[in-house]
């Protein structure tokens, strides 16, 4: 018999294994959308050639009472993994997003490694290519590398992107958009494996009792004091997103926006394209809240941000290596301008903050601790907020998969905990794309929110072009708020 290969996990990817729950999976899912019909073998062999080269991905997570592994799948083959659906009906958005909701429902097959293809024949004028992948394989960063892997510049090459690592300064682009919230610290792991350890010592007492939690504000260092503020730390507000998820998900998005414009505002604003962009989520959350007669004055939701702790370069080494920081965002807030300036000194105050340090050391500490532990740190994670939103740079040139042009590129984040809302940003060909997933018992229909992050743009676009302050420089938040208020 062969012997099968096995290889210990991370604590980190252990802890996005053991997050499994039958109302969140933590699948991350993704689409490209093709301009032509692609053909299911062609596809099968840029997977097979290029996806397949890291060996990860012939493996299957094993769960241990202690330990979780990595174990070669026994039989692997990859017409188990890779298959081809048609839409009903008329083939076009409508259906391709209730086939996504209905595959972000469903748990991966446990006898084989955890991912799937599904390639959509009649899609529109072309064809679509739905991926998933559980998280405790890599994190979104580490699989953008994968997936830009089997790509090609042009329809018969060469590759956009080689499978081996290339030089830093290859890798690093001076006008990153969405690199703000992407930046590594240096010597994290060893940060990281303190502020597990520590978790392990203290366990759930620190949430459990709140004087402990403040005993650690006053007497740590930067670290512990970091921990005490994340227990501490209020519930945001109630709102219709919060409640317990079900099983059922739905996913929606946006027309794409062109990326120039959203530069240009952020430049005449003073703010970074990350400040726009996440001020245009809160504007498109309230106007829905609105819309349902709910009170929107004074109410804050929060989201967990992802932040990325290893350099860009390292990424093809797959695993799951960031942390998270806890972004409010001011629903509460009409004037565009003023939500834009709220959201910005929000982000501002995060900056050298080692909340992604703690968060990335609260899931090795879950992945390594015993189960109690995990159970306590994941609602410690997840009752504060209301969404987890995520911002990826893609590549800035159009790409081609399997012979076709990729028009679009679209992709959705898990939620942990009883979070029931993910909210994704992409940038790609000179375009940022916007997708939605919430959880159908609390938000039944996210393409009301999606279709509403485009006003909010152009709201905050119109309020820049009227506004009578000059273009350069930073601005003061309370004159371009009073300004546009008087309009």
């Amino acid at each position: 018999m062969t012997r099968i290969k096995r290889a210990k996990m991370s604590a980190v990817d252990t802890a996005w294994l053991r997050m499994d729950r039958p109302g969140n999976l933590m699948m991350i899912t993704g689409v490209m959308v093709f301009d032509r019909h692609v053909r299911l073998e062609r596809v099968k062999r840029v997977i097979g050639e290029r996806f397949l080269r890291f060996p990860r991905f012939r493996q299957r997570p094993v769960r241990g009472s202690g330990v979780s592994h990595w174990e070669d799948a026994p039989d692997f083959s990859i017409d188990d993994h890779v298959v081809k659906v048609s839409l009903p009906g008329r083939a076009g958005t409508k259906e391709l997003q209730a086939l996504v909701s209905r595959l972000a429902s469903r748990p991966l097959d446990p006898a084989r490694p955890w991912w799937r293809y599904h390639l959509v024949d009649n899609f529109e004028r072309g064809s679509a290519l739905i991926a998933q992948f559980h998280h405790c394989y890599a994190d979104g960063i580490a699989l953008v590398r994968v997936v830009m892997s089997m790509t090609d510049a042009a329809a018969n090459g060469p590759p956009a992107m080689p499978f081996h690592p290339v030089p830093k300064r290859a890798l690093r682009r001076a006008d990153d958009p969405l690199a703000e919230l992407l930046q590594p610290i240096s010597g994290v792991m060893k940060l990281v494996r303190k502020v597990g350890a520590t978790l392990i010592e203290k366990g759930a007492e620190i949430w459990n009792d709140p004087a402990k939690a403040v005993m650690l504000a006053e007497q740590g260092g930067a670290l512990t004091a970091e921990l005490a503020r994340l227990a501490l730390m209020p519930q945001d507000s109630p709102t219709r997103f919060k409640g317990k998820p079900g099983i059922a998900k739905e996913v929606a998005w946006a027309e794409p926006l062109p990326l120039d414009e959203i530069k240009t505002v952020a430049k005449a604003l003073g703010a970074s394209i990350n400040d726009v962009l996440l001020s245009c989520v809160a504007g498109a959350l309230a106007a829905y809240l609105a819309q349902k007669g709910d009170a929107t004055d004074g109410v804050m939701v929060r989201a967990l941000v992802p932040v990325n702790l290893r350099p860009i370069e390292e990424a093809w080494r797959l695993g799951n290596q960031f942390g998270l920081v806890f972004l409010d965002l001011p629903i509460g807030i009409g004037n565009p301008v003023e939500r834009l300036y709220a959201v910005r000194a929000n982000m501002n105050a995060l900056k050298g903050s080692y909340q992604p340090v703690v968060a990335l050391g609260l899931l090795a500490a879950m992945g390594a601790g015993p189960t109690v532990l995990q159970e306590e740190l994941l609602q410690a994670l997840a009752r504060n907020g209301t969404a987890v939103m995520t911002n990826v740079p893609g590549p800035p040139q159009r790409l081609y998969f399997a012979g076709a042009a990729i028009e679009r590129i679209l992709f959705w984040v898990p939620q942990s905990g009883d979070i029931g809302m993910g909210v994704s940003i992409l940038s790609y060909a000179g375009q940022v794309q916007f997708g939605l997933i919430t959880d159908r018992g609390l938000c039944p229909d996210p393409g009301e929110v999606s279709r509403r992050f485009g006003l909010e743009f152009e709201k905050l676009l119109l309020a820049t072009l009227l506004a009578p302050w000059p273009r350069e420089g930073d601005l003061d938040p309370a004159v371009a708020a009073r300004a546009v208020g008087a309009k």
